[in-house]
């Protein structure tokens, strides 16, 4: 079976291929309900009709650059363009509307840009300042909200529970059982009355029922989890200046007039003008799939929502928000078209397949021969020409149990259940600071081989302080206000002065003034640490931003390693003057100053590094920082042994493919590693050593290692934006242990599906097997459709949710990863599959042949009697088969148990629930009253499975 689905159920992780998606879909021959079965799975249609939204998106945008380039080199000739402001526009105090701005930034219309006076006409005519933003006044606010919009997209209405009743209705089997209900219940009110008549009927429609609105609440659950999941996914912060001041605001408070301020790695939140910044470099194939980056500056200022900046910093002016831009259209498209489905799902839908195949032959098999039953004993009665209503209504019994088997063999359940443990997981996760974007990181993070990791934020606390300096060749100690006052006093005053004009022009980070009224440092902790070595020394950021005028800036990145400011002097003729910062050992510049800068080891990084290597994971450190830092942290975290190699990225570039497959596997630090320095590991760890490879990035350069791996875990506090849509789990808390806790809940998925699966196809063998055999021997199936259903709902939905949300424990981590080629039903899940059906089949069978004289039962209701004791021991044997499914392995399956609250209500409910069919709705379920020696006799039954599940653990395999 395992190979049959790895070469037929078997998709990618990740970036699945449309046509892998839809041949499994075609190859799901026995589907119950598809609406249901294929509710969490990806619509390629919508797929489709967002990337023909691109394709269009594209050649709009290469036409308007066209025409706005030819627009530039004759625009003193082109006559302006007219335009009346609408009145109700007007009324509002503004002098543009929405789809004038509109029109101007998407169409990248120059002319009408320069009718309207630029972008500080256009800033004036949404009544907003350049330097201040927005006023506060809340009045205007709304104002302008109603008349421009909001920067949110359209997004599908979240679905009623009703729906998912609806849906849980177009199940085919239940909708033939409903047809059957109906029938019997016409040709029994006819030939036996009400209310007599009507019992079978009714007890099938109660059933149907029962099982119908079980799995919708079940399954509008699920969803509910979901869209809270959603919610903290588009949780975006960026800069804007409103009021004056300098604040985080949400990207959906967004609106035209708004002034925001991007860096590396921002997605721009809407539609917008350049305002003022250096070097903006912007990636539009999100927008458009053109893979060219285009600058952005004075001349050709627009800037599209959704696109991502790729190099520079910059202020711009937002003109449109919302559904009015080109990407909010395109991403109402796209959270239409959902996630991949993962790669579990896939897999148990084969699963289900070839079971559900193998039932519906079963109950054809079943039908056939109870059929046959019935017309040898009319034959031999010489009364097979003759029918009475009673032989039509045992015929149509007939038929009721053949489709049930078919609703008990398709174990429709089974992708579901890795729907709701995943969904259960992710959202404990949350408040484990983890938040998982696409739902197959949960379970490919359990089978995580290889970690590689940075160093800053996530081994080490991210909290920077200078400690030491270097400044005109005298080396200082410094960390408290005497120490910077007598340095102060120290150097000397153009020293000083340069000092403090390198450091607060040549920085990605500012000092600005909270509303409050205090003083608040922005951006890097690299930056705010230098920042505020700066601000010790009495240096004035404004004043010294004031003093220079700035010519350029080239931003700090991966590849540079260096960041780099050209000022213009106030004398000398307007002399420019060129600042670096960044690796000590790349020169060519006069040294100012040295500045050493402390980043500690975050607490518990040790210990989380030994629990990876106990769990047979590697960890690595990759890191642009210099080689002895990055060997000496890694020794404190336990990440380098005496074993392990320290390697530059310059000198792994520099290795033969087969050198590097000697050396990789030893490789446990990489240090002044470039972004493809990182992909081409990653890439080798893969395909070469076939790891499942978790990265962790929180830059734009490491958005293709992110991409690469099987798991991408982007920095939430320290990660840009392009680093968090390129990932599949965002630590929100930046802490390595938190990526060991997600390892650990990716493990407890896998197990717990594992186990799901292994309780569900022993019910499913069972129960083919017993109605099959007793069909065949006996002529009548021991287990009625109404009882088959009530078993269905024990091993499907109540199953799912006892087996799927089991929290992780420690020993999960005790044991070696699954690994990419790690069979999904192992051998040991076999051994306990077929050890427990056996046991239940041989006691059923018993009770079938000795029944009535181990019970003594006699009388005219002994066949009713003896068929309640079976139903009530086979699903009792379910009950105990459940607490020992809890480990597969391990033979106290106690432990712990009474921690899962939803595991010991399902047992309750189950429980509760058979005494109430047994003794309450016989009628209905073909059951009656049992003695207390029958009960405890049937509880015993099923315990005794757990001591024979204890045993079939003790058998190697």
């Amino acid at each position: 079976m395992e190979s049959f689905l790895d070469d037929t159920f078997d998709v990618k992780a990740k970036h699945a291929p449309d046509e892998a998606l839809e041949k499994w879909r075609k190859l799901c021959g026995v589907v119950k309900n598809p609406k249901r079965r294929f509710r969490f799975t990806a619509n390629i249609s919508k797929r489709s009709e967002a990337a023909a939204m691109r394709r269009t998106n594209q050649e709009k945008l290469r036409i308007a650059v066209l025409v706005s380039k030819a627009a530039f080199q004759f625009i003193s000739s082109v006559s302006p363009s007219d335009y009346t402001v609408p009145p109700e526009v007007k009324a509002a105090g503004f002098d543009i509307c929405a789809d004038e701005l509109g029109s101007i930034v998407e169409g990248h219309d120059v002319k009408k840009l320069r009718f309207h006076g630029g972008v500080n006409g256009i800033a004036q005519k949404l009544c907003t300042s350049t330097n201040d933003g927005l006023p506060k006044d809340a009045d205007a606010l709304n104002r302008r909200q109603e008349l421009f919009g909001i920067n949110k997209f359209a997004e599908s209405e979240s679905k009623s529970f009703w729906v998912f009743v609806w849906e849980a209705l177009h199940d085919m089997t239940l909708m033939i059982l409903a047809v059957c209900a109906f029938v019997s219940l016409i040709v029994g009110i006819a030939t036996e009355g009400w209310p007599k008549g009507a019992h079978d009927g009714l007890g099938i429609v109660a059933s149907i029922m029962l099982v119908v609105f079980v799995t919708a609440t079940s399954d509008y659950r699920q969803s509910l989890q979901f869209k809270d999941l959603d919610k903290e996914k588009k949780k975006i912060s960026i800069q804007v200046t409103r009021n004056g001041f300098r604040q985080k605001m949400s990207i959906y408070e967004l609106l035209p007039g708004d002034i925001v301020h991007l860096a590396i790695g921002d997605q721009v939140p809407a539609d917008g003008l350049f305002v003022s910044g250096f070097s903006v470099l912007i990636d539009e194939s999100s927008l458009t799939g053109e893979s060219e980056p285009v600058m952005v500056g004075a001349e050709t200022p627009f800037l599209l929502s959704g696109t991502k900046v790729q190099d520079g910093s910059c202020k711009m002016l937002i003109t449109t928000v919302g559904m009015r831009t080109q990407w909010g259209k395109l991403m109402a498209t796209l959270s239409e078209g959902g996630d991949d489905e993962t790669p579990l799902q896939v897999k148990l839908n084969g699963v289900a397949t070839i079971i559900g195949k193998i039932g519906l032959f079963f109950a054809v098999i079943t039908f056939a021969v109870l059929v046959q039953g019935l017309v040898v004993r009319k034959w031999k009665d010489g009364s097979h020409v003759d029918w009475s209503a009673e032989e039509a209504m045992e015929m149509l019994e007939y038929f009721a149990i053949a489709v049930t088997i078919v609703v008990v063999a398709v174990p429709e359940g089974l992708p579901l259940a890795v729907t709701l443990s995943l969904a259960f997981a992710m959202k404990k996760m949350m408040n484990d600071k983890a938040l998982v974007r696409h739902l197959a990181a949960c379970e490919t993070m359990g089978s995580a081989t290889t970690i590689c990791s940075d160093k800053t934020g996530t081994l080490t606390t991210n909290h920077m302080t200078v400690v030491k300096s270097c400044i005109c060749m005298s080396v200082r100690e410094v960390g408290n206000p005497s120490k910077f006052a007598n340095m102060k006093s120290e150097l000397h005053d153009s020293a000083l002065k340069l000092l403090l004009q390198s450091i607060f022009n040549n920085t990605g980070g500012e000092v600005v003034m909270s509303k409050e009224g205090k003083r608040e440092i922005l951006g890097t902790p690299t930056e705010a640490a230098i920042l505020e070595f700066g601000l010790s020394l009495g240096g004035d950021f404004q004043a010294e931003r004031e003093a220079v005028k700035l010519v350029k800036l080239e931003p700090f990145n991966s590849t540079k390693k260096r960041m780099g400011a050209v000022v213009e002097l106030p004398v000398d003729g307007g002399r420019l003057r060129a600042h670096s910062k960044g690796a000590s050992e790349i020169s060519g510049y006069t040294c100012i100053g040295i500045v050493g800068i402390k980043d500690p080891v975050r607490p518990g990084v040790k210990e989380s590094v030994a629990v990876c290597h106990a769990a047979g994971i590697a960890v690595r450190m990759v890191t642009g920082d210099n080689i002895n830092t990055a060997k000496a942290i890694a020794r404190e975290c336990g990440i380098l042994t005496s074993d392990g190699v320290a390697i530059e990225g310059p000198v792994f570039r520099e290795k033969s493919q087969a050198e590097l497959l000697e050396l990789i596997p030893k490789i446990q630090v990489m240090a002044r590693s470039s972004p493809l320095d990182k992909h081409t590991l990653v890439k080798h760890l893969r395909t070469t050593f076939d790891d499942v490879v978790a990265v962790t990035g929180d830059g734009t350069n490491d958005a293709p290692a992110l991409h690469e791996a099987d798991i991408g875990l982007a920095m939430g506090i320290a990660g840009t934006e392009v680093a968090k849509e390129s990932a599949d789990v965002i630590i929100l808390d930046d802490n390595f242990s938190t990526i060991v806790t997600v390892a650990k809940w990716g493990r407890s998925v896998y197990i717990n599906i594992q186990k799901f699966v292994q309780f569900q196809l022993t019910v499913n063998v069972v129960a083919l097997v017993v109605n099959f055999s007793s069909a065949c021997m006996t002529g009548s199936a021991p287990l009625t459709a109404v009882q088959l259903l009530w078993v269905n709902m024990i091993m499907d939905t109540l199953g799912a949710l006892a087996l799927a949300t089991e929290p992780p424990n420690n020993a999960l981590m005790k044991r070696p990863p699954v690994g990419r080629k790690g069979h999904f039903i192992t051998n040991v899940m076999w051994r306990n599959i077929l050890g427990q059906s056996f046991y239940q089949f041989l006691i059923i069978w018993k009770l079938q042949a000795s029944g009535k004289s181990m019970f003594e039962l006699e009388g005219s209701d002994s066949d009713l009697v003896l068929n309640t004791i079976i139903f009530n021991s086979f699903v009792f044997c379910q009950v105990f088969n459940e607490i020992s499914s809890r480990e597969m392995e391990s033979i106290n399956v106690f432990k712990g148990m009474l921690n899962n609250y939803v595991f010991v209500m399902v047992l309750v409910a189950t429980v509760a629930f058979q005494i109430i069919i047994i003794e309450f709705l016989g009628t209905f379920a073909n059951t009656t009253h049992l003695t207390s020696h029958q009960w405890g006799a049937c509880v015993l039954i099923g315990f005794i499975g757990m001591p024979i599940a204890a045993i079939l653990k003790l058998v190697p395999v």
